[in-house]
């Protein structure tokens, strides 16, 4: 008899890491362009956690799309590293036993389905499951903004407040790879980890605030955990330089317009769009131009303790949850 269940973690209401509930469910069917995944790895990231707990920047926007009284998405999960088991007949790209990495839907799950323009790539031989659910949502995004929003050039400074964290790991390799001279900003304990990914300089925000410091200019403030402000940072910028937040706010937003139309000093926001940046990605991890970080790993059954460790917001890299 074929077993058509499957474990997933299921949401159906806002709270606590606790609200995370696993269970059997029936396995999802796929539609004739899709494939289907057996997921064996997957992340926490933000995006996660504020889901589950309705605690997302832009309120009450944000929460009018994801559910107002009760969340819409049954079961979060935004990486994904995986096997392709089954595949539609109008597929063209995957084969079954493909192994592929980059962003789903649905993914708390032993399987989730995607079509050919999920944003996806294939796995290198020498890349683990673990490694692969820990590159896109970070390096995606440290990508769009410094390249796309940014347009960051060669012996350019830059600043990365947040260096340590999923986002900012990419952004400062990243950076470094783009040829600027590049400050992180981290906790004490993760001084070396951000020198060991290419520094140039690396600030204790518990010894030093660096909105304080008079002597250093920098074309690109990238604060990735939203932690300080454009008034703040608006003197240590160039002439015309950018600041750049991924925790956006209405404040923020309000900036982005005004210094769109009056300021040669820019405020960037928003979400980060994929545009083609996770074979780049892929690319410059095969060819070693690109660490991946994982600081912890929790099977599926400890998803709770998952978020609840990478909530408290002192992760270095990725916090991966394994599905096997």
């Amino acid at each position: 008899m074929v077993d058509n269940k499957m474990k997933a973690v299921i949401l159906t209401k806002y709270g606590a890491p606790s609200v995370l509930k696993l269970q059997k469910i029936e396995k999802p069917t796929i539609k004739e362009n899709q494939v289907l995944i057996k997921v064996h790895a997957t992340s926490v990231t933000p995006m996660d956690y504020r889901s589950r707990s309705a605690k997302a920047p832009l309120w009450p926007i944000s929460r009018i799309i994801m559910g107002f009284w009760k969340p819409k998405q049954k079961i979060l999960g935004t990486e994904v590293a995986g096997e392709i088991v089954e595949v539609g007949k109008d597929v063209t790209k995957y084969k079954k036993g493909d192994k592929v990495f980059g962003l789903g839907n649905n993914v708390y799950a032993e399987y989730t389905t995607a079509s050919e323009k999920t944003p996806l790539v294939m796995m290198s031989p020498t890349l683990s499951y673990e490694d692969g659910a820990s590159i896109a949502f970070g390096g995606i995004t440290a990508l769009y903004f410094l390249k796309n929003k940014a347009n960051i050039q060669s012996g350019q400074k830059v600043l990365i407040n947040g260096a340590s964290g999923g986002v900012g790991v990419f952004a400062v390799q990243l950076a470094k790879y783009f040829g600027a001279e590049v400050t992180g900003v981290c906790s004490t304990k993760n001084v070396d980890l951000v020198k060991s990914l290419g520094a140039d300089r690396v600030i204790d925000y518990t010894k030093e605030d660096f909105t304080k410091a008079k002597e250093q200019k920098y074309d690109i403030i990238f604060d990735v955990v939203g932690k300080s402000s454009f008034s703040k940072c608006r003197k240590l910028l160039t002439r015309k330089g950018i600041y750049l937040n991924i925790v956006p706010n209405y404040r923020v937003f309000i900036r982005m317009f005004w210094t769109s139309k009056m300021s040669e000093k820019k405020v960037i926001t928003g979400m980060a769009a994929v545009n083609g940046g996770l074979l780049l990605l892929k690319e410059l991890i095969d060819a070693n131009k690109l660490q991946v970080i994982i600081d912890r790993t929790f099977p599926l059954e400890q998803i709770a303790d998952a978020h609840a460790y990478a909530e408290k917001g002192h992760k270095i890299g990725s916090v991966v949850v394994t599905v096997d």
